[in-house]
């Protein structure tokens, strides 16, 4: 998060686990303060639809109905990247962590030349951080955080479920390699069933802060398409 209030194109494709494409969505998100975002479907399929996050409490909100539905932080949107890795970009405010202790670790480098293509780093220099959920509302129980020593950038995550099965393992790739500021990506593989590969991609952030209506279920439901 660049700023409290973000607008964040996102783009997401899934591979199968042989590597070859399986489906691309786009998501416009709007991260706003106090935990609160609303994401925007645009590709085809998904059209009009939208995805309304407001603390612990999250609304699906369909271009034919009228009655926003209630899910689940855990509910999927496509591949292997659900509602709440969409709508939230931090971790600071729904985990405590605690420091394990220092660590050698290898990281898969995904890059950014296309899908699925990664190359092992040689091991480096990292910290280990244990984080609990400190709120109900949250995606995953448990998160496996592994930083560089140097620079504190987040490497890779072991994704926990709340019946403490690893779900999802998950790289970062940065926008720049040498001095890194940003993550331009999040690469989530799947440990439970498809082993199917999730990136999900920001390609544009923005400085914005919407109007306080498009934060309501209520007023979302019977209002036209957003900009």
């Amino acid at each position: 998060m660049s700023a409290d209030n973000l607008q964040v194109e996102t783009q997401v494709n899934v591979l199968n686990a042989d590597g070859t494409p399986d489906k691309e969505r786009r998501y416009k998100v709007f991260a706003q303060a106090n935990r609160q975002s609303l994401v925007l479907m645009l590709s085809p399929a998904e059209k009009g639809q939208k995805v309304l996050m407001l603390g612990d409490d999250f609304w699906l909100l369909m271009p034919e109905s009228k009655r926003p539905l209630r899910i689940t932080p855990m509910q999927k949107l496509l591949g292997d990247a659900s509602t709440g890795d969409i709508a939230t970009l931090s971790w600071a405010g729904d985990y405590s962590g605690s420091l394990q202790g220092e660590e050698r670790c290898t990281v898969a480098t995904v890059g950014n030349t296309g899908p699925g293509a990664s190359v092992e780093t040689p091991t480096r220099p990292c910290l280990h951080l244990s984080l609990a959920a400190t709120r109900k509302g949250v995606t995953y129980q448990r998160i496996e955080l592994w930083l560089g020593k140097a620079r504190h950038e987040p490497l890779k995550a072991d994704l926990y479920v709340l019946s403490d099965k690893l779900a999802k393992q998950a790289t970062f790739v940065f926008d720049q390699a040498a001095a890194p500021t940003m993550v331009t990506e999040m690469v989530l593989t799947d440990q439970v069933s498809n082993h199917k590969t999730t990136h999900v991609r920001y390609l544009k952030r923005t400085e914005r802060q919407v109007p306080s209506e498009w934060l309501n279920p209520m007023f979302l439901v019977n209002t036209p398409p957003l900009d």
